[in-house]
């Protein structure tokens, strides 16, 4: 948070889709004040009754209300996507702050819906005129949505007939680290590479694209991949989902492979010589990727 409010000092105020998107956030994620107004258990998501569910369901009708009141239709769609990571992020503190058998999967929520939100976030601060509404990465592919739902029904599964397995704090601790290390290397990435970065490969040299080679691309040629990578099995870590940290290591590293290559000829037709001695001298920083052969 701290790095992308230097970042946003540094570039200048956000443009409207960014204060936006921020203040649906923020509206979204305060759902986590519920408890305090309703002076009841921070479990609020985890208790039994009624109650808390109807004062959800009116905080959820009364901030889309205030959205519709504030926003025309363009900038409602960005504000609604927003809101709803927030909300999602404000249940995960809820079940955080409480001793249930979700606890975890609140962490995991806090999780997803911050780097969902972030990548919009710091697009709008970096890049803005490749802001669109797929910055927030909600759709990023049908492979990516199916990887999701099949870590909530492992997770789901495995806590109905082994619970015990969902209990154990210090694996989902290291989980959570691993998450914690993987969107901080891939937003400094982010910021570091400014409006150099895109989230779609890009085919054409702009006049204002360079090889950036200092701050975290000095340690890996592809930081935020890094960082995605070991984020995505992070998250699978904290659920202590033993099937999907297995197959979230192998459809990643594979995704990433091809994606590599794809992208460094591109940056070779860009850059000629100077990246391939760059190439030379940093790692890509990913296991058994060393991105794509030459023929000599």
């Amino acid at each position: 948070a701290a790095m992308m409010a230097a970042a946003v000092a540094r570039r200048g105020r956000l443009g409207r889709e960014g204060r936006a998107s921020l203040c649906s956030f923020l509206l979204g994620a305060s759902v986590a004040a519920l408890p305090l107004l309703l002076g009841s258990s921070p479990a609020l998501l985890a208790a039994p009754g009624l109650r808390g569910r109807l004062a959800l369901a009116l905080h959820v009708a009364g901030v889309n209300a205030a959205l519709l009141l504030l926003y025309p239709r363009p900038l409602y769609k960005i504000a609604v996507r927003a809101c709803f990571l927030g909300f999602a992020f404000g249940c995960g503190l809820l079940l955080s702050a409480g001793r249930s058998a979700w606890r975890h999967f609140g962490w995991y929520m806090c999780s997803l819906s911050l780097f969902h939100y972030s990548e919009y976030l710091v697009t709008a601060i970096n890049n803005p005129r490749s802001l669109s509404l797929d910055s927030f990465l909600l759709n990023h592919s049908f492979e990516y949505n199916l990887a999701a739902l099949s870590s909530w029904v492992e997770f789901t599964l495995e806590k109905l007939f082994f619970p015990e397995l969902k209990q154990i704090t210090w694996l989902s601790t290291v989980g959570l680290l691993m998450v914690i290390f993987g969107d901080c290397l891939r937003k400094a990435a982010m910021l570091t590479a400014g409006s150099n970065f895109n989230h779609i490969v890009q085919n054409e040299k702009s006049d204002t694209h360079t090889l950036v080679t200092s701050g975290v691309y000095g340690w890996f040629r592809h930081p935020s991949y890094v960082g995605w990578f070991y984020w995505s099995i992070g998250t699978q870590v904290l659920l202590c989902n033993p099937i999907c940290v297995v197959g979230y290591a192998l459809a990643s590293w594979r995704f990433f492979r091809e994606r590599i290559e794809e992208e460094e000829i591109t940056l070779i037709h860009f850059f000629g010589e100077e990246y391939l001695e760059y190439k030379r001298k940093v790692p890509s920083g990913l296991p058994f990727i060393r991105g794509v052969k030459l023929e000599l």
